[in-house]
């Protein structure tokens, strides 16, 4: 029997977990939620959901993983009871990490091309309208969408087939820590900008009259805070689960959650200092959402002293975010053929290199030949695929990982403390089990309705 791929670090398990877990939705989505809903006080509650909900998922993950020494294809088996059908799910899992690299793949590629537009100087200057007209010009040109595409998607397989230490590991590692020395910099030059102080205080001040408005406000903010501690963490389809099986059994897998988690949320929140105080010193709308990166950024750049170096170092670093996010599903991806087929990585990397770009291609073509597809209340193709993963896939996995470890008719209890609780360091607490057994499922099933309903407008007309 082959030995199972092992990390070479401890180091090098929790930057590439963390990569896995930082994704661009750090880098926007955070930092606007928080300024849209009182700032600090949304990071108190946000933080508070993670703690309850997200850190404990991702533990359960992660030993799952170790236990079974298996990824998503056949972790489950290994420990479920005999004649149980837990390990259907893992179909369902491995279509999440399909759908979910078939949009993000396309939005690496994005960042990929504002590198090489910021650095080469084709944005200088820009105003609001060649913003506008440049990301305009990039999603309607299917070639040069595909391309880019093409570039990132490369880039991660390449980074798996040179193997888990040598290609995953080594690569990933040095990307996570390039990544947070550029966005250091990056905060420290935005918070030292002339009147960046306004844009600060919009940021990071606690409001808590806009919690406390009225009812609805108060149960938006709660919902978005569990919304992103749940979704920011990538679990449910198996993408922690995947470490979880190459780690050994040195470390107690609640204490590198929490490491892990930590890593994520200083991402998210120093990515607020980068965007919001330069926003601010500029006189640029803060709440753009995505296309604040695109079309809005590049405006605060070209004012800035050196801004083609600072704009270009900026989507490096989204480029990194991004890629980190794709080596690690990447490789969950090709796990999953090497253990259910038993295939090479090398030829699971080949089938790879055919199946994704045929995949990733409808999501390309949904901003230019296929711009006409929409569905009521979901939106056009990228929209549809991100749907089925966020508001569905996640959740349900998630619900699943933890009824599969709390309950009697899984792997139980009992069995995954032990697992979880094995070697140095923060325990998995044994007061949690009334939680884990009925808490957080009542929240996940809490946050599949929710998303449903706000996607269909149903939210809205419920909390007015």
């Amino acid at each position: 029997m082959e030995q199972r791929e092992k990390f070479g670090s401890r180091l090098g398990f929790i930057l590439i977990s963390a990569g896995c877990a930082i994704g661009l939705g750090n880098v926007w989505k955070f930092p606007w939620l928080c300024g849209q809903n009182g700032g600090a006080a949304f990071i108190i509650v946000y933080l508070l959901c993670l703690v309850a909900l997200g850190l404990p998922i991702m533990a359960m993950e992660f030993t799952i993983g170790r236990a079974a020494q298996k990824g998503l294809a056949k972790s489950l088996d290994v420990l479920e009871p005999k004649n149980s059908k837990w390990h259907v799910y893992k179909y369902f899992g491995m279509a999440g990490n399909y759908l979910l690299m078939m949009f993000y793949t396309m939005v690496g590629g994005w960042m990929l091309n504002y590198v090489f537009k910021m650095g080469s100087g084709s944005l200088n200057g820009a105003d609001a309208d060649l913003s506008a007209e440049a990301f305009g010009s990039m999603v309607s040109s299917a070639g040069e969408m595909w391309i880019w595409m093409i570039v990132a998607l490369a880039l991660g397989l390449l980074v798996c087939a040179l193997g888990l230490k040598n290609g995953v590991e080594r690569i990933t590692k040095a990307m996570m820590l390039c990544l947070l020395a550029i966005m250091v910099v990056l905060a420290v030059r935005s918070i030292t900008l002339s009147d960046a102080g306004e844009g600060l205080s919009f940021y990071l001040a606690p409001d808590f009259s806009i919690m406390f408005a009225s009812p609805s406000a108060f149960v938006s903010t709660v919902y978005a805070a569990l919304a992103q501690s749940f979704f920011t963490l990538s679990i449910g389809i198996g993408s922690m689960l995947i470490f979880g099986s190459y780690i050994s059994k040195d470390r107690a897998l609640f204490g590198e959650s929490i490491t892990i988690g930590a890593l994520d949320t200083f991402v998210a929140i120093v990515a607020g200092l980068i965007i919001f105080p330069a926003c601010f010193a500029f006189g640029i709308s803060p709440d753009a959402g995505p296309s604040l990166v695109f079309q809005t950024l590049p405006c605060v750049f070209a004012q800035m002293w050196g801004g083609q170096v600072w704009g270009a170092l900026f989507f490096v670093f989204m480029s990194f975010a991004a890629l980190s996010t794709i080596v690690a599903v990447y490789e969950n991806i090709i796990s999953f053929w090497m253990d259910s087929l038993g295939w090479s990585r090398k030829k699971a990397v080949l089938i790879n290199c055919i199946l994704l770009p045929i995949l990733c291609t409808p999501c390309v073509l949904g901003f230019n030949v296929w711009a006409g597809f929409d569905i009521p209340f979901i939106g056009g193709i990228m929209d549809l695929e991100d749907f089925i993963v966020s508001n569905n896939l996640l959740p349900i996995g998630s619900l699943i990982f933890v009824l599969f470890c709390v309950s009697k008719k899984g792997w139980g209890w009992d069995n995954f403390m032990a697992e979880c609780n094995t070697g140095k360091g923060l325990k998995f607490p044994e007061w949690l089990h009334g939680w884990m057994k009925w808490g957080a499922p009542i929240i996940i099933v809490v946050i599949l309705v929710f998303g449903w309903l706000d996607k269909f407008g149903v939210l809205t007309l419920l909390l007015g």
